[in-house]
């Protein structure tokens, strides 16, 4: 039975590509009015889930909503829903940016009366209104992409899928984006947002689902996620060398998942400032002295890497990448 709570509701995807298994059985619940995150890296997963929620693939098996409506059995219906923007901007570079989204306007069927103004609201929400006359081939990347938001919204959905939408921009441009997004949920629109930033879940999503080989392997609100541990301790040591033998010392101790990435290691406690003596004296005993020590709260990152044994990071990929939907 429909939950009339949920703008999307997935149970049981899966989708497989030749050997390539992309999807394996996946649940997801987005709340009316909500901005939910599905994180994780590359080859994970989320673009495949986004594209059969957006019905440009079919699932092999399972089943997908979105405000009620199947996404097999009814796609057009789904279609009037939805906007999607991802992170290659599905823009006309030859049309300036207005003209652009009076196409989109005529394509989704916008009364005609409406697309112009339409056009140009959207044109000032994003900060495009000087360069509205300009063709899109001169844009930077950052106005690529607000422009691609603002054609997933000529129609008014009431749902907004973005795929990875700030992959590739820098932080001003990141940033920029981040605020349009805020204002679009705090007007009512629920967002489904997949990204392999942290800084970025944790920012935006009211409630996350850690998707890794094609499963989801962790739900809840970055909080809640990120209360697994209550504290990191950071040990930086002058060189790799003493940080492998530091891992080795501290899993002795019975310190568990100790992790090194290059000349530091990365440690989750339950008590920082006990566990802090505890660690400076496994070091002392095993004749090693960090160049640097820090205790911080956890980050979604710190989750992340529990879960997986890898880094939800665009700089390290996922052993195996998505197949492109035919």
């Amino acid at each position: 039975m429909t939950d009339a709570s949920l703008a999307i509701s997935a149970q049981g995807l899966t989708k497989r590509f030749g050997e390539v298994q992309a999807l394996a059985g996946i649940d997801l619940e987005v709340p009316i009015g909500s901005v939910f995150g599905l994180l994780g890296p590359n080859g994970a997963g989320k673009t495949t889930a986004v594209r059969i929620i957006t019905t440009i693939i079919q699932p092999d098996s399972g089943r997908a909503e979105v405000l009620g409506v199947d996404v097999v059995a009814n796609p057009q219906a789904v279609r009037q829903r939805i906007g999607l923007a991802g992170q290659y901007a599905a823009i006309d570079e030859n049309l300036s940016g207005r003209e652009n989204l009076r196409l989109i306007g005529r394509l989704t069927h916008v009364p005609r009366h409406q697309i112009a103004p339409r056009a140009a609201e959207l044109l000032e929400t994003f900060g495009l209104t000087d360069a509205a006359d300009r063709q899109t081939k001169t844009y930077s990347g950052g106005m690529r992409r607000r422009l691609d938001l603002a054609a997933a919204l000529v129609h008014r959905p009431p749902v907004l899928l973005l795929d990875e939408p700030t992959t590739g921009l820098d932080i001003v441009s990141r940033t920029d984006l981040w605020r349009v997004i805020e204002e679009l949920t705090a007007a009512g629109t629920t967002v489904l947002l997949t990204t392999q930033y942290l800084e970025e879940a944790d920012r935006l999503a009211d409630l996350l689902a850690v998707i890794d080989r094609g499963k989801v392997i962790a739900k809840g609100t970055p909080e809640q996620l990120k209360g697994e541990f209550s504290t990191m301790i950071d040990v930086r040591f002058d060189d790799d060398h003493q940080a492998g033998k530091a891992k080795q010392a501290l899993a002795e101790a019975g310190h568990r998942d100790p992790h090194v990435d290059h000349d530091r290691i990365e440690l989750p406690v339950t008590d920082g400032a006990r566990a802090l003596v505890d660690v400076l004296r496994t070091l002392d005993r095993a004749g090693l002295a960090p160049a640097a020590i820090e205790v911080r709260p956890p980050s979604l990152d710190d989750v992340f890497l529990s879960l997986t044994g890898h880094r939800a990071d665009p700089r390290h990929n996922g052993e195996v990448e998505e197949v492109p939907a035919p």
